[in-house]
């Protein structure tokens, strides 16, 4: 494993080790933008492995219902099997359950849950299994993160591996800063709360208004206005501390509090410009 920013990812090594080892592994995806938390390199691991994949849906509380259909028969189309919930509320468990026995090629069946940081893998183990057990925080490399491989006894038939959050090598920069490391241990805050800010108001240009009462567009207007809402200044010049206001929009994407979400539509009709690395909306799944 290796660290980073203050908490450890697992290595593709020891996740190929992990997946060889399990009938089924189950790809969080954040249910608000799937697309830029599909690894494509996780899918060939199983692939290669020859496992069985199921995508869930995690954060389904976060959009409306039918844009978790949405994204559940696009994923469907492709030929994944696919299943939305919303973990850290226990929605969708018994759902989830049951994909799973459908899967797996037989009972009792060993299930790896892996994916990107914050995507809520912890929350999906906590929700199999009825009670809070399995470790969980709501932002990156905070206490209760997981750090290393453990099993689960879900029921009598399904046992599962929780995995530390891995940033697959493919995901697009702001991705990999904004879940890869603790808001508090990046040392310039502002360039990716200014992209954050920026991907946000593609998709729904009220989301700041609606989260803080702030009607401005521009990104480093909407740090500074938050700034001075919360009464966060540099001492020596009285200028609004945007860095303070940066990080708090970073954690308040993580916990859902900025509405934001994209529909399939707005990836695939080209709602969102898209770039080879996936930034802005996903890459997507082909």
């Amino acid at each position: 494993m290796s660290s980073r920013g203050g908490f450890t990812l697992a290595s593709w090594s020891q996740l190929e080790k992990m997946v060889s080892r399990v009938d089924v592994v189950l790809m969080v995806l954040d249910s608000r933008d799937p697309l830029s938390t599909f690894s494509r390199r996780l899918e060939s691991m199983v692939e290669r492995n020859g496992r069985k994949l199921i995508l869930v849906l995690n954060k389904a509380d976060l959009v409306p219902r039918s844009v978790a259909e949405e994204w559940k028969e696009y994923f469907t189309e492709k030929g994944y099997t696919t299943v939305y919930m919303a973990a850290a509320r226990h929605m969708g468990t018994l759902r989830l359950r049951r994909t799973i026995r459908r899967v797996a090629p037989s009972l009792p069946t060993l299930v790896a849950v892996a994916g990107y940081p914050k995507v809520g893998k912890s929350s999906i183990i906590n929700g199999l299994k009825g009670r809070h057990s399995a470790s969980t925080s709501p932002y990156p490399g905070s206490p209760g993160y997981t750090r290393h491989f453990q099993v689960y006894r879900v029921d009598k038939d399904i046992m599962v591996v929780d995995s530390p959050g891995v940033i697959p090598v493919e995901g697009g920069e702001l991705e990999m800063v904004i879940r890869g490391f603790p808001p508090e241990k990046l040392d310039d805050p502002v360039p990716p709360a200014v992209k954050l800010i920026e991907r946000i108001l593609r998709y729904h240009p009220d989301a700041f208004k609606k989260a803080y009462g702030i009607a401005e567009t521009n990104p480093l207007r909407i740090l500074e206005e938050l700034a001075v809402k919360r009464g966060w200044f540099y001492k020596a010049t009285r200028e609004p501390l945007i860095e303070e206001a940066a990080r708090t929009i970073i954690r308040n994407y993580h916990d859902g509090r900025i509405p934001f979400y994209i529909r399939p539509s707005q990836i695939l009709g080209g709602g969102g410009a898209l770039n080879d690395k996936g930034e802005g909306g996903g890459r997507a799944v082909t």
